[in-house]
């Protein structure tokens, strides 16, 4: 095999023009703009960092490591139980139909395309709802992506994003977009090794204030996001 061939696949992987719809996504972020709590960079760096340290890393990022070693492992059992934590951990009903949309388009991606055509997908999850990062980590797999690389172009995919959406509706220009970035990729880096290493019963998702903004989005008058 090409020795470029899983880099390629990873920056496939990670693209934004991936088509699953991440780009209609904004996490809460729209509400967090909409109600003053970010306003500006510096606002949004402190809201992108403390979002990045706490549920993204010490929950998505983590329980996806776990998803990653089950399917390394063949452990379809341990995939299928992971996934239904998942879907049962967003706690509201845009954040559930977001990773359920686009682990759903993942998964159909992935039907399509010849690396996809001799994967098995375990029982459960081959037509019944499965959350993005389940999908993530089968995708990797398949890709012949490795562990720590396939987290990472998660962790990279959803800052990427948030950062678009800052671009979107704050608005922000794409220079101070990129300084961002910058300023929030040792945290990245960082987050991508605590997750990797986070012990099961640490794992955590609270985080009120990104919750209560997710939740506010629902009943926004004028959004662009879906969530």
């Amino acid at each position: 095999m090409n020795a470029m061939l899983p880099l390629l696949q990873l920056l496939r992987l990670a693209s934004p023009g991936l088509p699953i719809g991440g780009f209609s996504y904004s996490q809460g972020l729209e509400s967090a703009l909409e109600l003053g709590l970010v306003h500006d960079a510096a606002s949004a760096r402190q809201w992108l960092h403390a979002v990045l340290q706490g549920p993204v890393c010490l929950f998505d990022a983590a329980m996806l490591a776990q998803m990653l070693q089950a399917v390394a492992d063949d452990d379809h059992a341990s995939l299928y139980r992971l996934n239904q934590r998942y879907l049962a951990s967003r706690d509201c009903r845009e954040q559930r139909q977001e990773t359920i949309q686009m682990g759903y388009s993942l998964r159909q991606l992935l039907a399509g395309l010849p690396e996809g055509q001799s994967m098995s997908w375990p029982d459960g999850l081959a037509n019944g709802e499965i959350c993005l990062p389940a999908a993530w980590a089968l995708a990797a797999h398949a890709l012949g992506i490795a562990r720590r690389e396939a987290l990472t172009a998660l962790l990279w995919s959803w800052l990427e994003n948030q950062v678009m959406v800052l671009l979107k509706a704050m608005p922000m220009g794409q220079s101070a977009g990129q300084q961002l970035l910058s300023a929030l990729l040792p945290a990245l880096a960082e987050a991508v090794e605590q997750a990797i290493s986070l012990p099961a019963e640490q794992h955590s998702n609270f985080a009120p204030g990104l919750m209560w903004a997710a939740m506010k989005h629902e009943t926004q008058y004028s959004r662009l996001f879906r969530s």
